[in-house]
């Protein structure tokens, strides 16, 4: 829905390439035309480049955005469209390919002076105890090729190194057809601080401020805000000017994110990955400074100018996030699937809510569990906080069960109203509410 808005504002016909399980989905009603291009499951549909290749082809596309995940990292769709002639909404392959390896990114930062964890790349899972005493416990065991939380393992001491290295492995391998791994410094009370990047392609680069999104469960990001609240001018700098490093050595072209831990107890700040793609929180961003990156995208992809303005490090409004799922809060976040039965929107000045669900849609059990980005704009945070806490309880979703309990629990909490809570806050706390049946 948001790709086809943003094709419909440079005046472009969007196509829509669906599974059989969107077919007759409000994005498809939303587009001009929609082609088929396999069955629900993503490994007969999403995830097969040639499909989606073979779809702009018949379509005459110009242009092919690949969305938010599935291929939209993977350099063999952004070949095949080469081959065709028809422009992809993302980086090169090659930058693809530089990027989605944490172990090749990780040299990458390095080369362009980028600070990083200590850490190193996992050669034998089954020898892997004395790079825990090279690098010291605690530590993370990541997958190189991984994301969304898969593949990650926190590791205290020898004897966990050496069980859960496997099983990080095999579940890298599962999710991403690459078990290969790697370690690093564990942080414990870092902060997750993301800098929204957009490069021409030939060196230039955009910074378009940061966002904190530090509010997690298992490695998944609740709830994201732009600016990152508390962060001093010295340490927004090394975020900025590192992003841009990278930006600039790369050539890199269209939306991205470089991604960082910022330390609560040191003055740390270290890279973590470049996300080669338009994330999912980047309404925050475009909230904040006003521009709409996803038009730029296109725009740039076609050859002409993305149109975007050069920025300030802090933008002028205070802007927060939150991502409704289709998840029980009380049943450890187990995901459920159904109809929509009611469903209403805040609204007022400040408030955004972009969304695929309507009234009488069925919520599919075959994808993310995502249902809608509620955003809400202000002059400031303490404005945005209470606007946002207020938005989400004149939402109502019925007919599945949401998140939207757990969003007003955090949102009234007095840690994050404090802001600046590390990434380790949300588990132990809403576990602690559980206990004592807040």
């Amino acid at each position: 829905m948001r790709i086809i808005a943003a094709a419909r504002r440079i005046g472009a016909s969007p196509v829509l390439a669906a599974s059989t399980a969107d077919a007759d989905s409000p994005a498809a009603r939303a587009a001009d035309r929609v082609i088929v291009i396999g069955a629900a499951p993503a490994g007969q549909s999403y995830l097969r480049p040639e499909q989606v290749a073979q779809a702009a082809v018949h379509a005459g596309a110009a242009v092919v955005h690949p969305g938010y995940g599935f291929l939209s990292e993977q350099p063999k769709l952004c070949e095949l469209l080469e081959e065709e002639g028809i422009a992809f909404a993302g980086p090169r392959p090659e930058t693809l390919r530089a990027v989605g390896d944490k172990g090749s990114a990780r040299e990458v930062a390095i080369a362009a002076g980028v600070p990083v964890a200590a850490g190193v790349e996992i050669t034998d899972v089954t020898n892997v105890v004395p790079l825990g005493a090279q690098i010291g416990y605690p530590l993370l065991i990541k997958a190189i090729h991984g994301g969304g939380g898969r593949g990650i393992r926190l590791v205290t001491n020898p004897d966990e190194l050496a069980t859960l290295a496997p099983q990080a492995a095999a579940e890298a391998e599962a999710a991403f057809g690459n078990g290969a791994l790697y370690v690093e410094r564990y942080y414990g009370k870092a902060r997750h601080v993301e800098v929204q990047v957009f490069g021409d392609g030939f060196g230039r680069a955009w910074i378009f401020g940061d966002r904190d999104c530090s509010v997690q469960r298992r490695h998944q990001k609740l709830i994201e805000e732009c600016p990152a609240p508390n962060l001093t001018d010295a340490r927004r700098k090394v975020l900025h000017d590192s992003s841009r490093a990278l930006v600039e050595a790369l050539k890199y072209r269209g939306a991205g994110t470089v991604e960082f831990l910022v330390d609560t107890e040191t003055e740390d700040v270290v890279f973590l990955e470049v996300n080669a793609r338009i994330q999912v929180e980047h309404p925050v961003t475009e909230e904040a400074f006003g521009v709409d990156l996803v038009a730029a995208q296109l725009r740039l992809a076609l050859g002409q100018d993305p149109e975007l303005p050069e920025v300030g490090p802090v933008p002028p409004a205070a802007v927060i996030e939150l991502r409704i799922n289709a998840e029980d809060p009380e049943a450890d976040f187990m995901p459920n699937s159904g109809t929509i039965s009611k469903l209403s929107w805040p609204r007022g000045p400040g408030i955004r809510v972009d969304t695929q669900i309507e009234e009488g849609y069925k919520f599919p059990p075959f994808y993310d569990s995502l249902m809608a980005k509620l955003i809400v704009r202000a002059h400031n945070r303490e404005a945005a906080v209470a606007a946002i806490r207020q938005a989400a309880r004149n939402t109502n979703i019925e007919g599945l069960k949401t998140t939207l309990s757990m969003h007003d629990y955090v949102l009234s909490h007095p840690d994050f109203i404090a802001g600046a809570v590390p990434t380790s806050w949300f588990g132990p706390v809403w576990e602690a509410r559980k206990e004592n049946n807040v």
